[in-house]
């Protein structure tokens, strides 16, 4: 036996697979998937009162987790990842052993804190008990849209988009093919926004939100002028823009949008791998026209609406029962695989929430 070999031997406990931070891209690299090792470890065979032993089933990758990669992640809520350390984030699992009083074997479990690993021993009381009968038995859209990732479209629109049933509002949806901005769109109808505009990175995606989405248009701002097409598609300029990107498409954007109109700032992918604050300042011509147009541009953190977070959930659920929400999910097998399918994603690679299924 090798030295290594002895080792887990000697430990006695059960061997696993987990995923760590190989290295850090640097404040403004780019994320590769080489970023992340997969490695052989042990974990005790035996459980303490109150945790749970856990198979791991579904594992999310988020745009947000490119700031864990930092040493500082720039946000007092977001801990970084530890060179070396197993990686964490949203994850569903099935109880394969249980000491804790509300939790059996068999019963489906979420965390915001997953670790990157094929098994794992969790404190129960940090764990969601998941109904799959809510999401038609498509567990993986807990992680997703009727998970965090819905919360924040829903919950975003709700508490800073101020629509109105009725008031003919236009709403712009920037990276509206990812996770959270193909939800915004339908959810901003479904509150009642009259018209409803997508903006995305490729011909594909674009008729993805027409035709499957229930968008009125899309634009791939990869080609043509995204200003002109805007004025065009919208007419009567813009009233609600639920921002996933920042960046030059959002000046863009704001330059078209009406008085007394609504941000909801989501996300900044386009500045995530540049090491600016959050929310990045806008370019001087830009905030003018946000202060002289009454523009609302505030901070969204879905963490703050956690009171929200039941309600909200049952109705995501009865829109995905009904029909009226489509979830696409781009879904990579395999953790070994969860390095190539989070860089696939920072370059605007799925269509969807990012899932890894580790096992069924």
């Amino acid at each position: 036996m090798s030295e290594i070999q002895c080792e887990i031997a000697a430990n006695a406990g059960m061997i696993i697979q987990r995923v760590v931070l190989n290295s850090r891209p640097g404040k403004n690299g780019v994320p590769v998937a080489e970023n992340f090792r997969l490695e052989q470890s042990t974990i005790s065979d035996m459980i303490q009162v109150g945790q749970v032993r856990v198979r791991t089933m579904y594992l999310s990758v988020d745009p947000y987790m490119r700031c864990r990669m930092n040493e500082d992640t720039g946000s007092d809520y977001l801990l970084p990842w530890q060179l070396s350390e197993v990686a964490d984030g949203g994850g569903i699992g099935v109880v394969e052993e249980s000491k804790h009083d509300n939790l059996a074997k068999g019963d489906f479990v979420t965390s915001f804190n997953w670790p990157w690993q094929t098994v794992a021993i969790l404190d129960g009381r940090l764990l969601q008990k998941l109904v799959p009968q809510l999401v038609n038995g498509r567990l993986s859209y807990f992680l997703g849209a009727a998970g965090i990732t819905g919360l924040t479209a829903l919950l975003g629109i709700k508490e800073k988009g101020h629509v109105t049933v009725g008031a003919n509002q236009t709403m712009v949806v920037s990276g509206a093919a990812g996770a959270c901005g193909s939800l915004a769109g339908q959810i901003g109808r479904l509150e009642g926004c009259s018209r409803v505009v997508g903006i995305a990175g490729t011909d594909e995606k674009c008729s993805i939100l027409v035709q499957e989405m229930g968008f009125d248009a899309a634009i791939n701002y990869k080609k043509g002028d995204v200003a002109e097409q805007l004025r065009e598609l919208c007419p009567g300029g813009v009233d609600v823009y639920f921002d996933n990107v920042g960046g030059d498409i959002s000046d863009t954007v704001i330059s078209q949008m009406n008085q007394n109109s609504h941000i909801i700032l989501c996300g900044q992918i386009s500045q995530y791998n540049k090491d600016v604050p959050y929310p990045p300042p806008l370019p001087p011509d830009i905030e003018k026209i946000q202060k002289e147009r009454n523009i609302t541009r505030e901070r969204f953190l879905v963490l703050n609406y956690m009171d929200k977070q039941e309600a909200s959930v049952l109705q995501l659920c009865q829109w995905i029962q009904e029909g009226k929400l489509k979830v696409r999910e781009t879904v990579v097998e395999g953790l070994a695989n969860i390095g190539a399918a989070f860089q696939s994603m920072m370059n605007g690679g799925n269509i969807g929430k990012q899932i890894v299924s580790v096992s069924k």
